[in-house]
């Protein structure tokens, strides 16, 4: 189900800007290749992919490297995270990269797919209930 608070049209613009920067993965150890896309209330997109390291624990995941370029960009308030994987079935997001999706915005859509589109939509809010946030703190 495409989220209301974008067009199906952004949906596609975001999934296709997933699935070409997950090109640019760096993922030799596990390769594990994937993209992301974001989109901004505004409608602004942003992406990033994996970037592995020989000290894995410096591994980057392509969602929160997407969130350094929205925050780079002056955005925070994402409505939509498009992950794409190469897996036969769609990966969601790890839970660091949901710890801070979730604090671009509680409610955004997630859709976890495949170059060949295995769609699957969740809620941040529904990945993370209860998230450690500015609240919390």
């Amino acid at each position: 189900m495409i989220p209301s608070a974008v067009s199906s049209e952004v949906v596609e613009r975001a999934v296709a800007a997933a699935i070409a920067v997950r090109a640019n993965a760096y993922a030799p150890y596990s390769n594990f290749l994937v993209g992301a896309a974001l989109v901004d209330s505004d409608g602004g997109l942003h992406v990033g992919c994996n970037v592995e390291n020989a000290s894995y624990g410096l591994t980057n995941c392509a969602e929160r490297a997407a969130v350094a370029a929205a925050t780079a960009a002056g955005r925070r308030n994402i409505v939509l995270c498009v992950v794409v994987t190469g897996t036969p079935s769609p990966a969601a997001p790890c839970g660091a990269c949901r710890q801070v999706l979730s604090e671009c915005n509680p409610a955004m859509q997630i859709l976890c797919t495949t170059p060949e589109r295995a769609d699957v939509f969740y809620r941040m809010d529904d990945l993370l209930p209860y998230a450690f946030g500015p609240d919390s703190l």
